[in-house]
């Protein structure tokens, strides 16, 4: 094939040649001959949308339209409405990429394929969404228009119809695309004690709106398939609640956590370790099936007498929830090893509000909780010579508490690398494991069963046996041993599921985690 600039080449060397034989052509007319040639160069054949539009719709309205004319309007539209589109960049540079066409439109108007996308969007209270979060009212109202040969009077408004139609078409299949497979909200933006990876919607997910054929298929293949999603989903439809709650509590309830289901962060592992935080329960899961679970303690929260139910989130600045700093994050990391009894680094914060507190008031309350004093990284060997009034003591000094029986720790750590140093531990303190408010801790989980806890993770063998000896050391010395493989930790929060029995799960909102999803949800539809 012959580029058009060769094409001139060659021209240009002809005349020459010819020139050079007396042949001459006219220089008129090989300037005209390289005005053609040039400015054919890049020039893309439009769609006969005129053609397209009056042949689907019979409205004379769009007998005579023109694409270039067209792509005048869509361009203009584009730019008069980028700030109330949700991806105003991607939308703008695919119409630019393909020359101001109603890509959309042109390929969904045939067949009825544009009320097909309507029915779904109307049908998103399904999943717990307002189908006005996509512009459901608006977008089938303009649907209908192009479907009514009469709706659509003249050429001017058919542009503009046109324009409107395409544009809104694109974001709303491009918002309920993204609902669907990654959740509405992304929970790092919403969430502040949050710190587990949870993917996201990236440019080539939402461009695959544009390449859809069938749009049934298309949208069929984007409904959440898990289990625990359509059990919620049938839940929601079919009115089921908790007996503590109102009917309107509960549906709050499924809603947030249809949400949470939508976002793309749940175990891809054969075997982990699964903490719901408000359900107050650990499982070892092992290829979807729980093969360990106990009782665990975990942070205090803010929401812990349940005085707050569901009422709205209300705080000046919504841009992140202000979490007691107490509450145990969410978070996945691998557990790597674990120190049988355990030395513990005390946090300032519980050296500041509690153990210097403490200190003061009881002379031997370091020496009989086995606790450690330290300052600029040398041991204090007479902390009772301290004045604990003096200055700010909690910062001044540190504090390990030493292994043993009065260990806060109790006779075993579980540790992952996280943001927050919180961990999985045993815990002197076995009460707690008789309330139902379990919500307790300073932050890190204590479980109920450390030691077959340790079993599940190592399995039997000759690590295992040395943590066992070691736990039931009266003069206990802390041992690390390192995990063979490292095992998953997810640190969640649930308040609603089912069970393997398919019975209906409810649990409170211990750290008010629903109230501030559900004020975020409750805003995009702008209630």
């Amino acid at each position: 094939m012959i580029l058009p600039q060769q094409s001139a080449k060659n021209t240009l060397h002809n005349f020459r040649t010819k020139r050079s034989s007396g042949a001459l052509l006219p220089l008129l007319f090989l300037i005209a001959m390289l005005s053609v040639i040039l400015s054919s160069c890049g020039k893309k054949n439009r769609s006969d949308i005129s053609k397209a539009l009056y042949g689907e719709t019979k409205n004379k309205a769009f007998k005579d339209l023109n694409s270039d004319s067209f792509a005048v309007v869509l361009k203009k539209t584009l730019a008069t409405s980028k700030a109330a589109l949700s991806n105003p960049k991607l939308i703008t540079a695919f119409y630019e990429q393909h020359d101001y066409e109603p890509v959309l439109v042109l390929q969904h108007l045939p067949k009825g394929q544009l009320k097909t996308i309507t029915e779904y969007l109307g049908k998103s209270a399904e999943h717990g969404l307002d189908p006005e979060i996509f512009k459901y009212t608006e977008l089938n109202t303009l649907v209908g228009k192009f479907y009514d040969k009469k709706a659509i009077k003249s050429k001017e408004e058919a542009y503009q119809q046109l324009a409107d139609l395409e544009i809104l078409t694109a974001n709303s299949l491009i918002n309920y695309n993204n609902a669907l497979q990654y959740g509405i909200l992304s929970p790092r933006k919403i969430y502040a004690n949050y710190y587990t990876e949870t993917k996201r919607p990236d440019s080539n997910t939402m461009q695959r709106v544009f390449a859809i054929g069938d749009v049934k298929a298309f949208l069929d293949s984007i409904q959440p398939k898990d289990p625990q999603y359509i059990a919620l989903q049938k839940a929601l439809a079919g009115g089921a609640r908790d007996g503590k709650m109102t009917p309107e509590e509960s549906q709050r309830v499924l809603t947030v956590n249809l949400e949470r289901l939508r976002w793309k962060n749940k175990p891809t592992q054969d075997k982990y370790v699964l903490v719901n935080i408000a359900d107050f329960k650990l499982d070892v899961m092992d290829h979807g099936k729980s093969v360990l679970d106990m009782k665990v303690c975990v942070g205090e929260g803010r929401n812990k007498d349940y005085s707050d139910n569901l009422k709205e989130y209300d705080e000046n600045d919504l841009k992140k929830d202000r979490p007691f700093s107490r509450e145990t994050p969410q978070l996945n990391s691998m557990i790597h090893s674990v120190q049988v009894n355990p030395v513990w680094n005390i946090p300032e914060s519980i050296a500041t509000n509690e153990i210097t507190k403490y200190a003061a008031s009881d002379r031997y309350y370091l020496s009989n909780h086995n606790i450690d004093v330290y300052q600029d990284g040398k041991k204090v060997e007479d902390p009772e010579t301290i004045d604990w009034s003096v200055g700010n003591p909690g910062k001044t000094y540190s504090f390990k508490q030493r292994p043993g029986e009065e260990n806060s720790l109790g006779k075993i750590k579980f540790l992952f690398n996280n943001e927050s140093s919180v961990y999985l531990h045993d815990t002197p303190a076995k009460a707690a494991f008789n309330q139902d408010m379990r919500a307790v801790s300073h932050g890190c989980v204590r479980v109920q069963k450390p030691e077959e806890l340790a079993k599940a993770l190592f399995g039997e063998g000759p690590k295992f046996e040395l943590i066992r000896k070691n736990m039931a050391e009266d003069n206990a010395t802390a041992t690390d041993i390192g995990l063979p493989k490292k095992v998953p930790v997810y640190l969640t929060y649930f308040t609603a599921w089912a069970d393997p029995n398919g019975s209906l799960q409810f649990r409170k909102d211990v750290y008010g985690l629903d109230i501030v999803l559900y004020t975020y949800l409750q805003r995009l539809s702008g209630s």
